[in-house]
């Protein structure tokens, strides 16, 4: 049965490093956890301004209404104009 000896494994120390002390760290962010993703919301904020648009009469084609935005695979998505403007 064979040893490693892990007494001298360390590199050399550098005599010109001095010590301060225990290292100071920034604290950790935490960036909160949501229960739907960023596109998600996106299409709830989109679907809840078209309710309140009905309601008061004002009206255009749905952002859900997909027909209106066929495209081919080659194109981009035809953008969504808010009803409101």
């Amino acid at each position: 049965m064979s040893k490693i000896d892990t007494q001298g494994m360390s590199g050399p120390a550098d005599p010109n490093i001095k010590y301060t002390g225990p290292a100071e760290y920034k604290p950790m962010v935490v960036q909160p956890r949501r229960l739907f993703n960023p596109e998600y919301v996106k299409e709830m904020k989109i679907l809840i301004n078209e309710i309140l648009d009905e309601r008061e009469g004002r009206t255009g084609i749905s952002y859900f209404e997909t027909e209106h935005f066929k495209h081919s695979i080659r194109e981009e998505e035809p953008s969504y104009k808010d009803w409101s403007q």
